[in-house]
């Protein structure tokens, strides 16, 4: 396996920051764990063990303190809690609990450290652990980048086990019982001879002791929940329709209000004129806001009519006005002072180009609108005081230092109630819509304000996945892929995403070329560059951020290759994988479509491999050609996350995974015109169809040296799997999305 090329001055500061954090710091404050925020206003006849378990004498609560966006980390989070503290679903609540740096998330380092997640050497992990350190300085509480499920998998099942040899170590004390003859079971401590002992009625004696520290975890051989079908903690009140989301949440005396806000992002609002507006049915007040306006109205529908009939006056975009001219400025950014960082630079790659066949291509990969089901919303209440907030959000200690400073308090003061999300996709990463509702709320203090965005103000605000553009040029030789000389252009995410939070990010940026650069293959000469555009309309991270485009144009460019080279499509991805526990996920995909098996008529399969969060997934579709377009019959898909803690739910994650990303790939695009996003609903961003929905097969493995999560992993591969499989069956090769530029879908 090659390893990174060339470590470029910007990887170089990546690390020098990251090390001066930690030495700047010390070592005591790197060991020295946060405050536990439960033990503040602690009732009587209430323990908490850790940041994570709250039992008093009336119920046990397990603190899950990532967000759930329907990804159904809830329930992950409280199984492994109650799998060390034996409790069953249904003897435990599950709260999302107020924000604290206890909560920071040990996975975000690998994802902010310049190495492939297969990069085990010395350089890599003490990387690795430097950020972490710096995260946890930081107190970086957040949801995102598939890392829920590796930040939680040990030490929530540690804090269960510190909770349960705590109450077992109370109750010895308790009834002068010695420990070693004690087991726990059902929520109870259990006794020789059966005697139950609950663990409600023993948690006014735990509090009195210091919990058990010193904890050995059990083997999972042993696991009651973890790796087993469960049920999860939300599904009974989703499918009845009494699960409240942000959107439905009120409140007494509250009033309702929308916004309308220069349409062009970022640009400002030179004049407006309210009269028809303020004359309307149920409107309260008209308030001035950042670049635009809010109604606050008696009900949020009087609130996005009365919003409507506002005429407004908008300074111009502080980017290329129009779409054409966001493809020119990247297909310009091609050259060295705009070089972000050379990733891999493996073998002689201007030898290798130079015999052979020398194959050439572009490939483009456009802005995708995040388009939750739930649009945008906040209930938010100032006073003088506090602030207090409810709503679904990845980032909530963030949150809290953002508010603060719009509406004048520490951010200390601000309290919020993080919710459950109807979808992110990173929508909920941002912060703007809650500047706004601060900037209201704080004209109106002591009123309970409920902003929501109408859906064509959520598309206008959205900042959507960015775009890029790809050129490779390869060699193939007695039938196999020698070269790959591939460069990737676009705007950085992580700088318009950061720079909105007042956050700057020293280094290069690793989304802009993810899934290209960091794949495992091992080609004999891999040169891969990244490029990076000057900002144009705003960007944020939207569900697998680089590798959803950057990962398309790769595959797409490496099957091209093979194609050329007459090479079988799997076999020589098999061939080409440096990497044992990636190529078994190609080698299970071959195996669970039976590849190589005679298909119909106007039939064919494409395979796709991108490796993304750490998680490499394969997968194939099966397309036919029928008269009317393409349909997409069948899809397998296989990957690898090291331990699947729920079976159904990781099916069910990485089947949405695979619509999502097959619908976008298929028919979404957010263009530009007069500085506007031309795109404003569905109808015109318009997903997969039930009727377009193949059959999904999936198969998960665990072969992986690390726990992974599977949120984002399963959308990467599939536009070029299916661009594959189109090219297949019609010999027709599609190089830029959305496809539906180019073919019809049935």
């Amino acid at each position: 396996m090659g390893k990174l090329g060339t470590i470029t001055r910007r990887t170089f500061l990546v690390g020098s920051a990251a090390l001066a954090g930690g030495v700047a710091f010390g070592l005591y404050k790197l060991a020295t764990p946060h405050d536990n925020p439960l033990e503040e206003g602690l009732a009587e006849n209430a323990a908490t063990f850790n940041p994570w378990i709250l039992i008093d004498s009336e119920k046990i609560t397990l603190i899950t303190p990532h967000g759930d966006k329907g990804q159904g980390v809830t329930s992950m989070q409280a199984a492994l809690l109650a799998e060390e503290l034996d409790v069953d679903f249904g003897q435990f609540e599950t709260s999302f609990g107020q924000p604290s740096a206890a909560y920071w998330n040990t996975a975000m380092a690998d994802e902010g450290v310049p190495f492939m997640a297969t990069d085990k050497s010395f350089a890599a992990d003490a990387m690795r652990d430097v950020m972490g350190g710096v995260l946890k300085l930081m107190g970086m509480q957040g949801t995102g980048g598939s890392t829920s499920t590796p930040d939680s998998y040990e030490k929530l099942r540690v804090a269960g086990a510190m909770a349960r040899e705590t109450l077992k170590l109370t109750a010895s004390k308790k009834f002068k019982t010695p420990i070693d003859q004690l087991k726990t079971e059902g929520a109870a401590v259990i006794f020789p001879g059966g005697k139950r002992v609950k663990y409600t009625e023993l948690a006014g004696d735990a509090a009195k002791i210091d919990p058990v520290q010193d904890v050995k975890l059990r083997a999972p051989s042993e696991w009651r929940l973890v790796g087993k079908p469960m049920k999860r903690v939300d599904i009974v009140e989703k499918s009845t329709g009494a699960l409240k989301y942000g959107i439905d949440q009120d409140m007494d005396d509250m009033v309702y209000a929308t916004v309308k806000v220069n349409p062009r992002q970022g640009a400002g609002l030179k004049k407006y004129d309210v009269s028809r507006a303020q004359k309307m049915t149920g409107v309260k007040k008209i308030l001035p806001v950042t670049n635009g306006v809010a109604v606050i109205a008696s009900n949020t529908w009087y609130a996005i009519q009365a919003v409507e009939e506002i005429d407004f006056e908008w300074e111009a975009a502080p980017y290329p006005a129009e779409q054409k001219d966001h493809w020119t400025e990247i297909s310009n950014s091609f050259v060295d002072d705009k070089l972000d960082s050379e990733w891999r630079n493996d073998g002689d790659i201007v030898k290798a180009l130079s015999v052979g066949k020398v194959v050439s291509r572009e490939y483009r990969s456009p802005y995708v609108a995040h388009a939750p089901l739930e649009p945008l919303n906040v209930l938010i209440r100032v006073t003088a005081e506090q602030v207090e907030i409810w709503s679904g959000h990845q980032m909530p200690r963030m949150l809290q230092q953002i508010v603060a400073k719009v509406t004048g308090h520490e951010a200390e003061q601000v309290t919020f109630h993080n919710l459950y999300m109807g979808g992110s996709f990173g929508h909920r990463l941002e912060m703007e819509h809650l500047k706004l509702a601060a900037e209201i709320a704080n004209q109106m203090r002591g009123v309970p304000i409920k902003l929501t965005y109408s859906r064509e103000e959520d598309f206008a605000h959205d900042f959507p996945r960015h775009i890029a553009i790809g050129r490779g040029k390869g060699a193939v030789k007695d039938g196999k892929v020698e070269a790959i000389d591939l460069e990737i252009a676009a705007p950085s995410v992580i700088n318009s995403q950061m720079g909105r939070a007042n956050l700057s990010i020293p280094g290069p940026d690793a989304q802009i070329a993810a899934g290209a650069w960091n794949n495992p293959y091992d080609f004999p000469n891999y040169r891969m560059r990244a490029y990076r555009v000057d900002e144009l309309a705003p960007v944020s991270s939207w569900r697998s951020v680089g590798a959803a485009g950057a990962g398309f144009i790769f595959d797409s460019f490496l099957d091209e290759l093979i194609h050329e080279a007459g090479a079988d499509p799997m076999a020589e991805r098999i061939r080409l994988m440096g990497h044992r526990p990636s190529q078994i996920v190609l080698e299970t995909v071959a195996e669970m479509c039976s590849w190589g098996t005679k298909l119909g008529e106007n039939q064919g399969r494409g395979v796709a491999f991108v490796e993304s969060f750490g998680v490499p997934v394969a997968e194939v579709v099966e397309v036919t050609k029928l008269p009317d377009g393409i349909k997409i019959e069948k899809v397998w898909i296989a990957c690898d996350v090291g331990r699947i803690v729920d079976p159904v739910n990781f099916e069910n994650l990485v089947q949405g995974g695979v619509i999502f990303g097959l619908g976008h790939a298929m028919n979404c695009e957010i263009t530009y015109s007069d500085g506007m996003a031309e795109q404003s609903n569905y109808d015109s961003h318009d997903g997969m169809r039930m009727s377009q929905c193949p059959e999904i097969f999936v198969k998960g493995l665990e072969n992986g040296e690390k726990v992974r999560g599977i949120g984002e992993p399963p959308v990467p591969p599939a536009a070029p799997a299916l661009g594959n499989a189109i090219f297949a069956a019609t010999g027709k090769r599609v190089r830029e999305m959305p496809f539906n530029k180019h073919v019809d879908f049935v």
